[in-house]
């Protein structure tokens, strides 16, 4: 049995059933958690981070920046709309107007997947042109988990400046990289593994990690 079946048979033994409507916070039955794509390779991180949340008690808003919409076209043949319709909600990446542009909207966190370097520089020195740099931004202030899924190598100085910027701010900086120890068939099983970790990191437990364990003696 492939991963993504098995994580799909623990879900449904143990998950509530799909989530309910938008306007359930992060306070009740359903965490609130916004996913950001952006333009750097890897956006079937992003997908596949949306596509767990369906299966959790977790409610979703959805940013994508242009470049992220083209990367996903290039990669998977994803259209924004196909992306938008695996979220709860949605927003365009101008609409600096949206719930999510706000501190006192509540939600349980953030996580960009992947996260170019771009948008990483922008969170990292404040500023907030687009209403995903913007909700980044919103989750340091506000004390939130923000999970950086930055996809770029080998990184020079400057990255590596601003990564140690958005660490001591508090920013989880996480790079896409797979796990062997669960000995993954494919691809599929290597991004599962990695969307489910940075869903742990933010706080979201799910039944898709699978996680080291150490026989006692």
């Amino acid at each position: 049995m492939k991963s993504s079946e098995r994580g799909a048979e623990v879900a449904r033994n143990h998950s509530p059933s799909r989530k309910g409507t938008a306007s359930e916070t992060s306070t009740g039955d359903n965490a609130r958690l916004i996913v950001g794509i952006s333009g750097a390779s890897g956006t079937v991180l992003g997908r596949r981070i949306l596509e767990l949340c369906r299966e959790l008690p977790v409610e979703t808003h959805l940013v994508i920046s242009r470049a992220g919409e083209m990367t996903a076209a290039y990669e998977t043949g994803d259209k924004r709309t196909d992306l938008a319709a695996l979220a709860d909600r949605h927003y365009a990446i101008n609409d600096i107007g949206a719930a999510i542009a706000s501190g006192s909207y509540r939600s349980h966190g953030m996580i960009i997947a992947p996260c170019s370097i771009k948008t990483m520089s922008e969170i990292a020195t404040g500023v907030t042109g687009n209403l995903l740099t913007r909700a980044a931004d919103v989750m340091l202030k506000e004390r939130r988990p923000l999970v950086l899924m930055v996809r770029e190598m080998p990184l020079h100085a400057g990255h590596l400046r601003n990564m140690l910027s958005l660490a001591e701010l508090g920013a989880i900086i996480a790079p896409p990289v797979p796990a062997f120890y669960d000995r993954p068939r494919d691809i599929d099983e290597m991004v599962e593994q990695m969307a489910a970790r940075a869903l742990d990191l933010a706080g979201i437990d799910n039944p898709y990690l699978h996680r080291w364990q150490q026989e006692e003696d």
